[in-house]
């Protein structure tokens, strides 16, 4: 590891942009974070992007007057409307300060105070435009839900955001976590509200523009997994339908880039569409009850079963790379990594209905609103109507209907001595039935 860079001689202005909307389970433990960033006096301004409608504006208004009392240089932004959602308020924000760098945190971030000191020595270059940090997990330990969610985000941020940067290839901001050079923004055309991913948008018209991206997987910033079905299909909606969105938008730029190394447009291309996974995910679970069949009553279609069994060598590079992050992420991700890996890739498959149906709608251009991801904070509401509100899966019913579909698989598999689809077949059942489960009860109250 390389030792970081020395502090600038002089520190630049930075703003800190927290996004509101809604949080007022986690605005005062956010705001208590923001005033606590170690960074030399003067230097640092803070906006309180507050778009709520909730009581969590009574709260921020009190805590921003707290620090505003103590000489903090605070300001609590309200916007007649909520145009644009999250980019509309990160670009409103940006009209109204002149700072040099941009921080930006969600409202489930709680960075450490020496966070500004340990990230702005990396914008070494002037071409350096955004350095991103790993996120952290508050709320790992919570429950089976939050441990496979710190799993699967592990592998993002311990080797897929590490692989881009060694292969000088694009990478991401993530939304939140990450400190942006005013100028970048500014030159890449600013926020845009036309997908639900802001951040993977801007990242990808910066770095077309010829802007350098830095990833710090030694900064930590911490954050609140969500804790319940319903805040995670919010999140996964979100994210799968924005890069779909961004993928229609900037697939075709990407390949026409002028000067851009043919590795990495390829990268690029598996980057934009990897959300389109959940789609074929999908269609093979639904195609693969009938081969069953296909192969129990043509035995002519043998060999090409048996050529097609050699794909199950493809899971091995994939157990390797979740292998990769799970040990890179410390004792604390858990024991087995084993029945860790099956019980994230059964959860990725139950959500396989979800995320398709998400991922559809991007291609498709079918708008819908940015539905924020809706958090607990310490000692928040367990379960109630601010969930269900924002439950975007089918009915529950679909996910029945699914889960029965593939127990009819299982049991095929077993009459016929079928057992290539078996594990496969296991998987789909514990994932669509599992959340079928989750959605009914959430759904309840």
């Amino acid at each position: 590891t390389l030792p970081p860079p020395p502090a600038p001689a002089a520190w630049p202005l930075v703003t800190v942009q927290l996004p509101l909307y809604n949080e007022q389970n986690v605005v005062e433990r956010l705001l208590d974070a923001a005033a606590a960033l170690d960074y030399p006096a003067g230097r640092l301004r803070i906006q309180v992007l507050d778009d709520s409608t909730d009581a969590g504006v009574a709260l921020a208004t009190a805590r921003v007057a707290h620090y505003e009392a103590q000489g903090l240089d605070i300001t609590h932004v309200r916007r007649p409307t909520r145009q644009g959602y999250k980019a509309g308020a990160l670009a409103h924000g940006l009209a109204e300060t002149d700072s040099e760098f941009i921080a930006i945190f969600d409202a489930d971030f709680l960075p450490e105070p020496d966070f500004l000191r340990r990230v702005i020595p990396y914008f070494t270059r002037p071409d350096i435009g955004m350095v991103q940090t790993r996120w952290g997990h508050l709320n790992e330990q919570v429950s089976l839900l939050t441990r496979l969610q710190a799993f699967g985000l592990n592998a993002h941020f311990l080797v897929e955001q590490v692989g881009r940067q060694a292969g000088g290839h694009f990478l991401n901001f993530n939304g939140t976590g990450g400190v942006w050079r005013r100028a970048c923004i500014v030159d890449a055309g600013g926020w845009h509200a036309d997908t639900l991913t802001e951040d993977l948008d801007l990242s990808y018209r910066a770095q077309l523009r010829g802007w350098r991206f830095r990833y710090l997987p030694q900064v930590v910033a911490p954050a609140e997994l969500p804790a319940h079905l319903g805040a995670l299909q919010a999140q996964q909606h979100r994210w799968n339908k924005g890069a779909a969105e961004t993928a229609r938008k900037h697939l075709g730029r990407v390949w026409r880039a002028p000067g851009l190394a043919l590795a990495t447009k390829l990268h690029a291309t598996f980057h934009l569409l990897n959300s389109s996974v959940f789609a074929v995910i999908l269609l093979m679970a639904l195609l693969s009850v009938p081969l069953v069949f296909v192969r129990a009553y043509r035995p002519d279609f043998e060999p090409v079963f048996r050529l097609a069994a050699g794909f199950v060598l493809t899971l091995a590079p994939l157990a390797y790379y979740y292998y990769v992050a799970w040990r890179r992420a410390g004792p604390h991700a858990g024991r087995w990594f084993g029945p860790t890996l099956l019980l994230f890739l059964a959860l990725s498959m139950g959500l396989a209905l979800h995320n398709a149906r998400a991922v559809v709608q991007g291609w498709l251009r079918q708008a819908s609103p940015f539905v924020r991801t809706p958090k607990l904070g310490a000692g928040g509401p367990g379960n109630g109507a601010a969930y269900r509100a924002h439950l975007t899966t089918p009915l529950p019913l679909a996910q029945a209907v699914l889960t029965a579909y593939f127990l009819a698989g299982l049991a095929a598999d077993l009459h016929y001595g079928s057992y290539g689809l078996l594990p496969f077949h296991v998987l789909l059942v514990a994932g669509f039935g599992t959340l079928a489960g989750y959605t009914w009860h959430e759904r309840r109250g």
